[in-house]
């Protein structure tokens, strides 16, 4: 199987399907018009700036080339899991842990995957590193913008039930432990969901991009198996991180509740 070279004329005709879609948000009067251009738009030119960085990475194959552009991905990360939030913490903590969660948790699954399995010397090798980084963060920004919603609304909304316990001696991690958990379990959903379901009702992305590269499908999914896992446990490790480091924030060492670094931001259409 030989690979296929797109040409922007193809990529004309898909986003035919596109067009349809801001008819349909017309005809039924969705207001989505606007909204659909610009993201088709901001989605082009941002990959398109993202591939022609990369080729520089990748024909550099400098370490700080590498380093600048994973850094990028952090600066990237924290600004769309704190943008997210409908209720943030005061100052910059919902953008610190927002990227240093995926962040630490993606670069321990990456560095793993590329020394351990797939053996790349060096293990730095932009190459390997920055795509399997890439995948492994941005699933694991779902995880963290779950959970940190989860538990920032729960508290919020049991306010007068966390203060009972914390008055009756429980302490601030028992008396928050069931908001916890419970954002922990949503902040694993997604990528639980998407374990359960692929190549049974969806072909992952990375396995459709190596088959359409002219990839043996059996290559293809041993990958996708290898990213899959990759993703589930730096999900794991990454809303761990995120949920203590909310609960710490929501409480103070005296064991109060502490709402009051909370601030509620109005989102607009």
């Amino acid at each position: 199987m030989t690979y296929v070279s797109l040409t922007p004329f193809d990529l004309a005709l898909a986003a035919i399907l596109l067009v349809v879609t801001a008819g349909l948000s017309l005809a039924f009067r969705l207001g989505l018009e606007r909204t659909i251009a610009v993201s088709a738009v901001r989605m082009c030119v941002q990959l398109a700036a993202v591939a022609l960085v990369l080729k520089l990475v990748f024909e550099s194959g400098s370490s700080l080339a590498t380093a600048a552009f994973a850094l990028m991905m952090l600066a990237a990360t924290a600004y769309e899991v704190g943008s997210r939030q409908e209720r943030r913490f005061q100052g910059a903590a919902s953008y610190l842990i927002g990227g240093a969660a995926p962040f630490v948790a993606g670069l321990i699954a990456s560095v793993f995957a590329v020394s351990a399995i797939i053996g790349s010397e060096p293990w730095w090798s932009p190459r390997f590193l920055l795509p399997i980084l890439g995948m492994v963060i941005g699933n694991a920004l779902a995880g963290v913008t779950l959970v940190l919603d989860t538990i920032t609304t729960a508290a919020t909304r049991e306010r007068v039930a966390i203060e009972a316990r914390l008055a009756l001696g429980a302490s601030r991690t028992d008396a928050m432990q069931d908001v916890l958990r419970r954002g922990l379990k949503a902040g694993m959903t997604p990528i639980l969901s998407a374990m359960a379901v692929a190549g049974l009702v969806s072909v992952p992305g990375m396995m459709t991009g190596q088959i359409l590269a002219g990839a043996d499908p059996v290559d293809a999914m041993a990958y996708q198996v290898m990213i899959l896992f990759l993703i589930a446990g730096a999900t794991g490790i990454a809303v761990v991180l995120a949920g203590i480091a909310a609960v710490m924030l929501l409480t103070d060492d005296r064991h109060r509740l502490r709402l009051d670094r909370l601030t509620t931001v109005k989102k607009t259409e």
